[in-house]
C-alpha cells in the first residue's frame, strides 16, 4: 500500500515502548520492531557480522553469537562507536521496514525503534509517538526486567536522549507513569492519525 500511513513509536528504556505496541497488535494494527531486526541482522546476515567485527574486533561474537555486553560496554560510554555501529545497522533494518510496509494490507503500520530521534529517523515516518515515563519508574522496570546492575542501567539511559530533548519533536506524547491510563491516550492519538 502506498499510501500506507507510517508511525514510528520512540521512547527511552523502561518507557513501556512493548506495553503499547502489543496493544496495537491486539488492536489488528502491524507492528514493525525495529530492534528485533537490528538483532536478527547482528546474528545472520554476513554483511552486518563482518562489518561489526571490523569495528569491535573479533571478541564482539562468541561462537558466532553476538557478545551483546561486550558490544554494549563500548558502545555506551563510546559516542562515535555507536554511531558507527548505527550506520551499520539502521540503514538495513530502514529498508526491512520499507518492505515490510509494502507487504502489509493495513492503512496504518507501526514501527517501534528506541532511538528514532537521536538518528534522525523520526523524519521518514508521517507520525511519531513519543512514550515517556518518569526515571525513578523506568529504573525500577529496568532492573525488575533485565537483572542488570543500576550502573549499567544509567549507562544506557545516558547514552539515550532526555524526555525533554525529544518531546518537541515528537507529534504524540503517551504518558505511561502507573497513574495516568495508557489505553485512552493511544485510542485518541489512534482517532487523529486516521482522521
Amino acid at each position: 500500500m502506498d499510501s500506507t500511513i507510517t508511525v514510528g513509536i520512540t521512547g527511552g528504556i523502561g518507557t513501556g515502548k512493548s506495553i503499547i505496541c502489543r496493544a496495537l497488535s491486539i488492536m489488528g494494527y502491524p507492528v514493525f520492531y525495529s530492534d528485533t531486526e537490528a538483532k536478527e541482522l547482528l546474528e545472520n546476515d554476513p554483511e552486518t557480522v563482518k562489518k561489526v567485527k571490523q569495528l569491535f574486533g573479533d571478541s564482539a561474537y562468541i561462537e558466532s553469537k553476538p557478545n551483546r555486553d561486550y558490544i554494549a560496554s563500548k558502545v555506551f560510554v563510546q559516542p562515535e562507536l555507536r554511531a558507527a555501529l548505527n550506520s551499520i545497522i539502521h540503514p538495513k533494518v530502514r529498508d526491512r521496514f520499507s518492505s515490510w510496509t509494502k507487504a502489509q494490507n493495513s492503512p496504518v503500520v507501526f514501527n517501534e525503534a528506541a532511538i528514532l530521534f537521536e538518528t534522525g529517523a523520526h523524519k521518514n515516518y508521517q507520525f511519531t509517538i513519543l512514550i515517556t515515563a518518569p526515571e525513578d519508574i523506568r529504573l525500577a522496570r529496568i532492573l525488575k526486567r533485565d537483572g542488570s546492575s543500576l550502573d549499567a542501567v544509567k549507562k544506557r539511559m545516558a547514552a539515550q536522549w532526555t524526555d525533554d530533548k525529544k518531546t518537541p519533536l515528537a507529534d504524540f506524547v503517551i504518558v505511561n507513569d502507573e497513574r495516568k491510563a495508557i489505553l485512552p491516550q493511544l485510542s485518541e492519538i489512534l482517532k487523529k492519525i486516521e482522521s
